[in-house]
């Protein structure tokens, strides 16, 4: 029996052991430091190499750019990572002590193989890690210095830059580099962790690609409380990595349940851009996939592309959602856009109603357009705002001169030629300082003040 009591001792003692936390400051920190807050270290991948399933890494205010100025972390352990602390640790504050990820254009060629500034990847690991808890509170991730813009074309008067560019980069002296092209969050599709993943109080701004893109195997992933701000095709999207069971091309097997259960709760999502500055394609503020149970609630979601919530991705019966108390606004073509068979269906918020009962949607009630535009006065970029609202899309085709097209003409054959496309604006830098206002605009509604 002694033996039993003292075994259980020793597991309760190693498993406190391993759940350790390590503290990192860029402005007081050492490598060869401890990890104490006495004695931190100065670079979250130092911290991230020593760190544990189970640790907490605990950041101060500063710009962390990766090893060897590489703009990415990966992140192959279970770890939580808590931002906002002053360089002493003895206060800690998300918006006034700054914890930032905001690479540089001219470190681009150093961005070596993470596809993201965050890349959440287990799959070297002999087993996947299960029953996680990891939590990522505090961290401001920004793109809008990393990217190219063009020098003049799509540059509202006011504005810092010009449109964004996937590359070339246009500018040599001011953009060495095209555009870096990366995830904020990525989460690698053959994950088969477990658990909860939670971010809380982040921002999430600028990013050339998806900003949020999450693959979780079974489990919670939790968004509350973040801001999602000017990002290009996506600004959270959550999938599922354990296949769909399905009896047939309409049906689940009984008893089958989504394996992924994502919370998005209190956010606020503005400035989705579409694929390309035709702004044919994609757009979307929010993103549910196939095999998750994503509960939309207390949001506010406007001035995207395309759509506030799209619900085009997978078979309305292999997902579920619940559509509860957001705020929807400005969204240039619709509110939502689902698929209702044999179409896709652009609803606004007023007809919410009509798709109560449809494949997947467990609940839809008490959303609502923007009541009071004050609550943003001060908050939203208003230079940014006008010229977003002003936005004009023009298209010209030019068919090619000389005798290939006459004889394509004879031969019923299609015309070659050029098409120019010009727009306005496409995806120009939002300022870091603004996007940080929107914490706190409307009570109860989208991302509240940081405490």
């Amino acid at each position: 029996m002694k033996r039993l009591i003292f075994g259980f001792i020793a597991m309760v003692c190693a498993a406190a052991v391993q759940a350790g936390d390590i503290y990192v400051s860029l402005e007081s920190g050492k490598n060869k430091n401890d990890g104490t807050k006495a004695a931190p270290l100065k670079n979250l991948w130092k911290a991230l190499e020593n760190a544990e399933d189970g640790d907490t890494i605990h950041l101060a205010a500063g710009i962390y750019p990766g090893k060897m100025k590489q703009n990415w972390f990966l992140i192959d352990k279970a770890v939580s990572i808590i931002g906002g602390y002053s360089a002493d640790f003895a206060a800690r504050d998300p918006l006034a002590n700054r914890t930032m990820f905001q690479a540089l254009n001219e470190n681009n060629d150093k961005k070596g193989t993470g596809l993201g500034v965050f890349t959440i990847d287990f799959t070297k690991r002999p087993k996947h890690p299960d029953n996680v808890n990891m939590v990522f509170d505090g961290l401001i991730f920004d793109e809008g210095f990393a990217n190219s813009y063009h020098e003049t074309k799509g540059k509202p008067e006011g504005f810092e830059t010009g449109m964004w560019l996937e590359g070339p980069a246009w500018n040599k002296e001011k953009d060495k580099f095209p555009s870096a092209n990366r995830y904020l969050v990525y989460s690698a599709t053959a994950n088969r962790a477990t658990g909860k993943i939670a971010f809380r109080n982040c921002a999430f701004v600028n990013s050339g690609n998806i900003a949020f893109n999450v693959t979780w195997y079974q489990g919670e992933v939790d968004v509350e409380n973040c801001v999602f701000c000017n990002n290009r095709m996506i600004g959270a999207n959550v999938l599922c990595s354990k296949a769909v069971p399905m009896d047939g091309p309409n049906k689940t097997r009984a008893g089958w349940k989504p394996e992924v259960k994502w919370i998005f709760k209190n956010n606020t999502v503005l400035f989705t851009w579409s694929r390309l500055n035709d702004l044919a394609d994609m757009g979307f503020g929010v993103r549910n996939n196939t095999g998750v149970d994503a509960t939309i609630a207390d949001n506010i979601i406007g001035l995207n592309v395309l759509t506030g919530y799209d619900n085009t991705k997978g078979a309305g019966v292999s997902k579920r959602q619940s559509i509860d108390g957001n705020i929807f606004f400005l969204n240039r073509e619709s509110d939502i856009q689902m698929t209702v068979s044999p179409s896709i269906a652009k609803v606004r918020v007023d007809g919410f109603e009509d798709l109560e009962g449809t494949d997947g949607i467990e609940s839809i009630e008490d959303n609502e357009d923007l009541k009071d535009p004050k609550v943003f006065a001060g908050r939203i970029n208003a230079k940014y705002l006008n010229a977003f609202l002003s936005m004009k899309y023009s298209e010209k085709t030019k068919l090619d001169e000389g005798k290939c097209n006459g004889l394509r003409s004879v031969l019923g054959l299609p015309l070659q030629g050029t098409i120019t496309t010009q727009c306005d604006m496409f995806c120009n830098r939002y300022p870091l300082d603004d996007a940080l206002k929107l914490f706190g605009a409307m009570k109860g509604k989208g991302a509240q003040a940081v405490k």
